[in-house]
Protein backbone atom coordinates (compact mmCIF):
# COMPACT_ATOMS: atom_id res chain seq x y z
CA UNK A 1 0.00 0.00 0.00
CA UNK A 2 1.73 3.08 -1.23
CA UNK A 3 2.16 6.28 1.09
CA UNK A 4 -0.66 8.26 -0.42
CA UNK A 5 -3.53 5.62 -0.04
CA UNK A 6 -2.68 4.81 3.81
CA UNK A 7 -3.10 9.08 4.30
CA UNK A 8 -6.88 8.28 2.45
CA UNK A 9 -7.83 5.78 4.78
CA UNK A 10 -6.49 7.57 8.23
CA UNK A 11 -8.84 10.62 6.96
CA UNK A 12 -11.84 8.19 6.20
CA UNK A 13 -11.13 6.89 9.74
CA UNK A 14 -10.70 10.66 11.54
CA UNK A 15 -13.88 11.71 9.51
CA UNK A 16 -15.99 8.44 10.77
CA UNK A 17 -14.61 8.25 14.72
CA UNK A 18 -14.98 12.32 14.86
CA UNK A 19 -18.99 12.15 14.55
CA UNK A 20 -19.02 8.77 16.84
CA UNK A 21 -17.39 11.01 19.60
CA UNK A 22 -19.55 13.31 19.39
CA UNK A 23 -22.33 10.96 19.62
CA UNK A 24 -21.44 9.54 22.47
CA UNK A 25 -20.75 13.24 24.21
CA UNK A 26 -23.83 13.96 23.34
CA UNK A 27 -25.01 11.05 25.52
CA UNK A 28 -23.48 12.74 28.29
CA UNK A 29 -25.60 15.13 31.03
CA UNK A 30 -25.60 18.99 30.75
CA UNK A 31 -25.13 19.88 34.86
CA UNK A 32 -24.95 23.34 35.88
CA UNK A 33 -22.30 24.32 39.04
CA UNK A 34 -24.57 26.97 40.32
CA UNK A 35 -21.74 29.21 42.11
CA UNK A 36 -23.45 32.23 44.78
CA UNK A 37 -20.28 34.44 44.72
CA UNK A 38 -18.78 36.56 41.98
CA UNK A 39 -17.15 35.94 38.90
CA UNK A 40 -13.14 35.92 40.03
CA UNK A 41 -13.43 35.10 43.51
CA UNK A 42 -11.61 31.76 44.75
CA UNK A 43 -15.11 29.89 45.17
CA UNK A 44 -15.87 30.47 41.48
CA UNK A 45 -12.71 29.77 40.06
CA UNK A 46 -12.72 26.37 42.09
CA UNK A 47 -15.89 25.62 40.88
CA UNK A 48 -14.55 26.52 36.86
CA UNK A 49 -11.46 24.33 37.75
CA UNK A 50 -13.97 21.14 38.75
CA UNK A 51 -15.88 21.84 35.80
CA UNK A 52 -13.20 21.58 33.60
CA UNK A 53 -11.97 18.47 34.82
CA UNK A 54 -15.64 16.85 35.21
CA UNK A 55 -16.07 17.64 31.79
CA UNK A 56 -13.06 15.24 31.09
CA UNK A 57 -13.63 12.32 33.32
CA UNK A 58 -17.51 12.22 33.89
CA UNK A 59 -18.78 12.10 30.20
CA UNK A 60 -20.86 15.02 31.32
CA UNK A 61 -20.71 18.82 30.23
CA UNK A 62 -20.31 20.92 33.35
CA UNK A 63 -21.54 24.49 32.83
CA UNK A 64 -20.78 27.05 35.88
CA UNK A 65 -23.59 29.65 36.57
CA UNK A 66 -22.66 32.37 39.09
CA UNK A 67 -26.16 33.90 40.72
CA UNK A 68 -24.99 35.80 43.16
CA UNK A 69 -27.19 37.73 46.07
CA UNK A 70 -27.84 37.33 50.10
CA UNK A 71 -24.57 35.61 50.72
CA UNK A 72 -25.26 32.99 48.22
CA UNK A 73 -28.85 32.21 49.50
CA UNK A 74 -30.27 33.22 45.46
CA UNK A 75 -28.19 30.24 44.11
CA UNK A 76 -29.33 28.21 46.67
CA UNK A 77 -32.86 28.88 46.00
CA UNK A 78 -32.21 28.06 42.19
CA UNK A 79 -30.74 24.42 42.59
CA UNK A 80 -33.87 23.90 45.59
CA UNK A 81 -36.36 24.66 43.36
CA UNK A 82 -34.85 22.58 40.08
CA UNK A 83 -35.81 19.13 39.19
CA UNK A 84 -33.82 17.21 41.52
CA UNK A 85 -32.61 15.46 38.45
CA UNK A 86 -28.73 16.15 39.38
CA UNK A 87 -28.05 19.03 36.73
CA UNK A 88 -28.06 21.64 39.12
CA UNK A 89 -25.38 21.33 42.45
CA UNK A 90 -24.69 24.17 44.18
CA UNK A 91 -21.26 25.44 44.64
CA UNK A 92 -21.25 27.23 47.90
CA UNK A 93 -18.41 28.13 50.53
CA UNK A 94 -18.26 28.59 54.55
CA UNK A 95 -20.55 31.55 54.18
CA UNK A 96 -23.37 28.35 53.32
CA UNK A 97 -23.26 28.17 57.42
CA UNK A 98 -24.14 32.03 58.18
CA UNK A 99 -26.22 33.26 55.38
CA UNK A 100 -29.47 31.16 56.64
CA UNK A 101 -29.05 32.22 60.12
CA UNK A 102 -29.22 35.72 58.94
CA UNK A 103 -32.15 35.47 56.41
CA UNK A 104 -34.09 32.55 58.04
CA UNK A 105 -37.01 32.77 55.19
CA UNK A 106 -35.18 32.71 52.64
CA UNK A 107 -34.34 28.80 52.12
CA UNK A 108 -34.94 25.81 54.15
CA UNK A 109 -31.51 24.01 54.71
CA UNK A 110 -33.21 20.49 55.09
CA UNK A 111 -33.65 20.75 51.48
CA UNK A 112 -29.86 20.90 50.27
CA UNK A 113 -28.14 17.89 51.31
CA UNK A 114 -23.85 18.28 51.63
CA UNK A 115 -22.30 16.25 48.77
CA UNK A 116 -18.56 16.73 49.11
CA UNK A 117 -15.90 19.39 50.63
CA UNK A 118 -13.70 20.83 47.64
CA UNK A 119 -11.25 22.73 49.08
CA UNK A 120 -10.28 24.94 52.00
CA UNK A 121 -8.53 28.58 51.70
CA UNK A 122 -6.08 29.94 54.08
CA UNK A 123 -7.00 33.04 54.78
CA UNK A 124 -4.60 36.17 55.83
CA UNK A 125 -5.25 39.69 57.26
CA UNK A 126 -4.04 42.22 54.79
CA UNK A 127 -3.40 46.18 55.40
CA UNK A 128 -2.17 48.88 53.42
CA UNK A 129 1.48 50.10 53.03
CA UNK A 130 0.36 53.55 54.16
CA UNK A 131 -1.31 52.73 57.75
CA UNK A 132 0.37 53.72 60.33
CA UNK A 133 -0.20 49.45 61.48
CA UNK A 134 2.70 47.46 60.34
CA UNK A 135 1.83 44.09 63.17
CA UNK A 136 -0.50 42.24 64.12
CA UNK A 137 -0.14 43.43 67.65
CA UNK A 138 0.18 46.84 66.53
CA UNK A 139 -3.58 46.45 64.73
CA UNK A 140 -4.80 45.33 68.36
CA UNK A 141 -2.95 47.85 70.79
CA UNK A 142 -4.49 50.61 67.95
CA UNK A 143 -7.72 49.39 67.86
CA UNK A 144 -8.00 49.36 71.64
CA UNK A 145 -6.97 52.33 72.08
CA UNK A 146 -9.37 53.66 69.16
CA UNK A 147 -12.45 51.89 69.32
CA UNK A 148 -14.50 51.96 66.15
CA UNK A 149 -11.90 54.14 64.19
CA UNK A 150 -10.72 51.23 61.99
CA UNK A 151 -12.36 50.09 59.19
CA UNK A 152 -12.46 46.75 57.57
CA UNK A 153 -13.46 45.73 54.37
CA UNK A 154 -15.29 42.58 53.83
CA UNK A 155 -17.02 40.35 51.04
CA UNK A 156 -20.63 40.50 52.47
CA UNK A 157 -22.48 40.52 55.32
CA UNK A 158 -22.02 36.46 56.54
CA UNK A 159 -19.08 36.13 54.15
CA UNK A 160 -15.89 34.46 55.33
CA UNK A 161 -13.99 37.69 55.40
CA UNK A 162 -16.91 39.25 57.85
CA UNK A 163 -16.97 35.81 59.96
CA UNK A 164 -13.53 35.96 60.41
CA UNK A 165 -13.83 39.50 61.30
CA UNK A 166 -16.05 39.22 64.21
CA UNK A 167 -14.26 36.42 65.63
CA UNK A 168 -11.33 38.05 66.01
CA UNK A 169 -13.33 40.69 67.01
CA UNK A 170 -15.05 38.93 69.73
CA UNK A 171 -12.25 37.29 70.65
CA UNK A 172 -9.55 40.21 71.34
CA UNK A 173 -12.31 42.40 72.32
CA UNK A 174 -11.60 44.93 70.04
CA UNK A 175 -14.04 47.37 68.21
CA UNK A 176 -13.76 47.53 64.52
CA UNK A 177 -15.96 49.10 62.18
CA UNK A 178 -17.07 46.14 59.35
CA UNK A 179 -17.26 47.73 55.84
CA UNK A 180 -19.23 45.01 53.79
CA UNK A 181 -18.60 44.91 49.73
CA UNK A 182 -20.50 43.39 47.12
CA UNK A 183 -17.69 40.50 46.73
CA UNK A 184 -14.40 39.89 47.42
CA UNK A 185 -12.21 41.67 44.67
CA UNK A 186 -14.30 45.08 46.19
CA UNK A 187 -12.88 44.15 49.46
CA UNK A 188 -9.37 44.09 47.94
CA UNK A 189 -9.44 47.08 46.38
CA UNK A 190 -10.96 48.97 48.92
CA UNK A 191 -7.43 48.05 50.94
CA UNK A 192 -4.97 48.72 48.07
CA UNK A 193 -6.79 52.15 47.43
CA UNK A 194 -6.48 52.88 51.31
CA UNK A 195 -9.94 53.11 52.06
CA UNK A 196 -10.16 50.26 54.20
CA UNK A 197 -7.82 49.72 57.16
CA UNK A 198 -7.95 45.94 56.65
CA UNK A 199 -9.31 42.97 55.35
CA UNK A 200 -9.88 38.93 56.26
CA UNK A 201 -8.62 38.18 51.96
CA UNK A 202 -8.04 34.70 50.73
CA UNK A 203 -4.66 34.04 50.17
CA UNK A 204 -4.91 33.50 46.52
CA UNK A 205 -6.44 36.74 46.25
CA UNK A 206 -3.78 38.88 48.31
CA UNK A 207 -0.54 37.02 47.46
CA UNK A 208 0.49 38.51 44.27
CA UNK A 209 -0.21 42.04 46.14
CA UNK A 210 1.63 40.83 49.32
CA UNK A 211 5.03 39.76 46.94
CA UNK A 212 4.82 43.18 44.99
CA UNK A 213 4.43 45.06 48.48
CA UNK A 214 1.47 46.50 47.56
CA UNK A 215 -0.08 44.94 51.00
CA UNK A 216 1.43 44.18 54.55
CA UNK A 217 0.24 40.57 56.09
CA UNK A 218 -0.13 40.37 59.66
CA UNK A 219 -2.12 37.29 60.56
CA UNK A 220 -3.08 34.29 59.32
CA UNK A 221 -6.60 34.23 59.84
CA UNK A 222 -7.06 30.28 59.52
CA UNK A 223 -6.91 27.68 62.36
CA UNK A 224 -3.20 26.57 60.98
CA UNK A 225 -0.11 28.32 58.99
CA UNK A 226 0.21 28.21 55.48
CA UNK A 227 3.58 27.09 53.73
CA UNK A 228 3.70 30.22 51.11
CA UNK A 229 3.97 32.71 53.98
CA UNK A 230 5.70 29.97 56.46
CA UNK A 231 6.75 32.64 58.92
CA UNK A 232 3.62 34.41 59.45
CA UNK A 233 1.49 32.99 62.71
CA UNK A 234 -1.80 32.79 62.99
CA UNK A 235 -4.06 35.25 65.38
CA UNK A 236 -4.56 32.02 67.49
CA UNK A 237 -0.74 31.59 67.98
CA UNK A 238 -0.70 35.49 68.43
CA UNK A 239 -2.81 34.75 71.62
CA UNK A 240 -6.18 34.79 70.38
CA UNK A 241 -7.86 31.49 71.17
CA UNK A 242 -11.32 31.10 68.87
CA UNK A 243 -10.08 34.11 66.59
CA UNK A 244 -9.55 31.28 64.10
CA UNK A 245 -11.88 30.55 60.75
CA UNK A 246 -12.01 27.94 58.39
CA UNK A 247 -12.85 29.10 55.15
CA UNK A 248 -14.07 26.19 53.12
CA UNK A 249 -15.70 25.16 49.57
CA UNK A 250 -17.90 22.43 48.87
CA UNK A 251 -20.92 20.76 46.88
CA UNK A 252 -24.66 20.51 47.74
CA UNK A 253 -27.54 19.00 46.23
CA UNK A 254 -31.36 19.01 46.25
CA UNK A 255 -31.88 16.63 49.20
CA UNK A 256 -34.81 15.12 46.95
CA UNK A 257 -31.71 13.70 44.68
CA UNK A 258 -32.13 9.81 44.19
CA UNK A 259 -29.46 7.93 46.13
CA UNK A 260 -28.02 6.13 43.37
CA UNK A 261 -27.98 9.55 41.59
CA UNK A 262 -26.11 11.31 44.53
CA UNK A 263 -23.45 8.69 45.19
CA UNK A 264 -22.71 8.71 41.27
CA UNK A 265 -22.15 12.19 41.41
CA UNK A 266 -20.16 12.09 44.86
CA UNK A 267 -17.81 9.38 43.18
CA UNK A 268 -17.55 11.39 39.89
CA UNK A 269 -16.17 14.24 42.51
CA UNK A 270 -14.42 12.23 44.53
CA UNK A 271 -12.50 10.93 41.32
CA UNK A 272 -11.70 14.37 40.03
CA UNK A 273 -10.07 15.87 43.05
CA UNK A 274 -8.06 12.67 43.55
CA UNK A 275 -6.64 13.33 40.29
CA UNK A 276 -2.86 14.84 41.00
CA UNK A 277 -3.47 17.41 38.73
CA UNK A 278 -6.86 18.73 40.81
CA UNK A 279 -4.61 19.01 43.57
CA UNK A 280 -2.22 20.61 41.72
CA UNK A 281 -4.64 23.59 40.56
CA UNK A 282 -5.79 23.61 43.95
CA UNK A 283 -2.26 23.96 45.57
CA UNK A 284 -2.24 27.12 42.97
CA UNK A 285 -4.65 28.82 44.15
CA UNK A 286 -3.40 28.76 47.38
CA UNK A 287 -6.20 26.11 48.25
CA UNK A 288 -5.59 22.99 50.35
CA UNK A 289 -7.54 19.81 49.33
CA UNK A 290 -9.80 18.37 52.10
CA UNK A 291 -10.61 14.53 52.10
CA UNK A 292 -13.51 13.95 53.95
CA UNK A 293 -16.71 11.85 53.48
CA UNK A 294 -20.06 12.83 52.57
CA UNK A 295 -21.07 12.55 56.43
CA UNK A 296 -17.88 14.12 57.90
CA UNK A 297 -18.71 16.95 55.43
CA UNK A 298 -22.19 16.76 56.59
CA UNK A 299 -21.22 17.00 60.46
CA UNK A 300 -18.75 20.00 59.65
CA UNK A 301 -21.77 21.88 58.49
CA UNK A 302 -24.04 21.36 61.56
CA UNK A 303 -21.27 22.28 64.33
CA UNK A 304 -20.65 25.10 62.21
CA UNK A 305 -24.54 26.30 62.28
CA UNK A 306 -23.99 25.81 65.91
CA UNK A 307 -21.04 28.03 66.57
CA UNK A 308 -22.02 30.51 63.66
CA UNK A 309 -25.61 31.00 65.55
CA UNK A 310 -23.55 31.58 68.99
CA UNK A 311 -21.18 34.25 67.13
CA UNK A 312 -24.27 36.01 65.57
CA UNK A 313 -25.82 36.03 68.30
CA UNK A 314 -23.17 37.46 70.57
CA UNK A 315 -21.57 39.79 67.74
CA UNK A 316 -25.46 41.11 67.49
CA UNK A 317 -24.75 40.50 63.63
CA UNK A 318 -27.74 41.36 61.36
CA UNK A 319 -28.73 42.44 57.93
Amino acid sequence: MNNSRRMLLKAIAAGVAAPMASSVHAQGTVRRLIAGFTPGSVSDTVARVLSERLKLTSGDTYLVENRLGAGGLIAAQSVIRAEPDGKSILVHSSAFTVAPLLRPKMIDTANLTPLIALASAPTVLVTYPGRRIKTFQGLIEYARANPGKLFAASAGIGTSSHMNLERLKYAARIDITHVPMKGSPDALNEVIAGRADVYFAALAQALPYIKDGRLIPLAIGSPNRTPLLPDLPTTVEAGYPGSEYLAWFGALISTATPAPLMSRLYTDFKTVLDEPDTKRRLVDLACDPMSMSQAEFSELIRKEFVSNAKLIKEANIKI
